[in-house]
């Protein structure tokens, strides 16, 4: 098994234990084998009610009995309906944050797998709605310490390191703002600025 401390940075100082939010993609299966390594991990999966996160869950629960991980189970219920003037993806986030903010504390926070392009992404929204901003470091007690890492960055360590993962077929629909941004929007974005992931990432090393 291929390991190297270098491939993947992390930004602040983490607690020996941690939650870590797991979607079973490549980004989130990378940081759980990733810290698990040094740290005493608990995996939080949280399901949004689609076939996908039913093979999902299926997939992060057996990956973390054979490595001995803790694995938490959440998600919706059949009564829980979107509020008033949320979008789709909005409500989805606020249920998961509401979630994983039960076993949030300083001492063990919750740590979810936002990456570099996630921040990239979110700069691109933001400004088109007149508030340029990235991804915070911390919500409370739930933090983002892999955000100066590319997606490709986590996908190459699940790769190298024979880390399992699951493809969302709901990241093609570009019905979802982030999804239009991130296959519409990023290729014009970076041929008019290649350079744009460096200039976001000063951004993100500020933010601690």
């Amino acid at each position: 098994m291929l390991y190297s401390k270098n491939m993947i940075k992390i930004q602040g100082k983490l607690p020996r234990s941690v939650y870590v939010a797991c979607s079973g993609g490549a980004d989130s299966m990378a940081v759980v084998d990733f810290l698990s390594r040094n740290h005493n991990v608990e995996v939080i999966f949280y399901h949004h009610g689609s076939k996908h996160d039913s093979d999902a869950q299926q997939l992060v629960y057996k990956f973390c009995a054979e490595r001995d991980i803790e694995c938490i189970l959440g998600g919706m219920n059949k009564d829980d309906t979107i509020k008033p003037g949320m979008s789709k993806e909005d409500f989805w986030r606020w249920q998961r944050y509401r979630f994983f903010e039960q076993f949030a504390r300083p001492e063990t926070p919750v740590i979810t797998c936002h990456h570099l392009d996630d921040c990239v992404e979110t700069w691109i929204w933001s400004s088109l709605n007149g508030n340029p901003s990235i991804i915070p470091y911390c919500r409370n007690s739930v933090i983002r310490p892999f955000r100066l890492n590319k997606k490709q960055d986590l996908e190459l360590w699940a790769q190298l390191n024979s880390v399992p993962y699951i493809e969302d077929p709901t990241n093609v629909d570009t019905d979802f703002t982030r999804n239009y941004i991130r296959h519409n929007l990023m290729p014009h974005a970076l041929r008019v600025n290649p350079g744009l992931h460096k200039v976001i990432k000063k951004k993100v090393i500020q933010d601690v």
